[in-house]
């Protein structure tokens, strides 16, 4: 009983274990979902930014903030499986699902709650931190 006690209210000793879990799942995610953006060339690039920047009125460089966002979900799902450079990673990979949230609900093509469910982690991670088991903390002696 003390150990159901312990793990239903006590400090849970393997919360650095469950942010790697945590990491290791959304930056595989992100990667996957990356990948076809980041290398599908500028024309896929222009069509992302169109949509993102585009539905908020920005009628500028399409390409380049399309491959901002694929370079955000691609690399910084990498960056968030190896825990390095974590906060700065999760502010871009924020941004870029503020951007495609504002999409969907601007536009009303598709649903934006994938993307604001991604966003309310990526903040609540940007408080959090890496956890022990991070590169940040192996290279820096904390995080980033």
């Amino acid at each position: 009983m003390a150990n159901i006690r312990h793990l239903l209210f006590g400090r849970y000793k393997y919360g650095d274990a469950g942010l790697v879990i945590l990491r290791v799942g959304m930056g595989i995610m992100f990667v996957l979902h990356g990948y076809p953006k980041l290398f599908g060339g500028v024309a896929t690039w222009a069509d992302i930014g169109a949509k993102g920047v585009g539905s908020f009125g920005l009628e500028l460089h399409y390409a380049f903030w399309g491959f901002l966002a694929a370079i955000s979900e691609f690399g910084g799902g990498i960056l968030l499986i190896l825990g390095l450079f974590f906060r700065i990673a999760l502010i871009f990979l924020l941004l870029t699902m503020v951007a495609a949230a504002g999409f969907h609900i601007i536009t009303g093509q598709g649903s934006p709650y994938h993307a604001m469910e991604a966003g309310i982690l990526f903040f609540s991670l940007l408080w959090i931190g890496p956890g022990e088991y991070s590169l940040d903390a192996k290279l820096f002696g904390g995080d980033l």
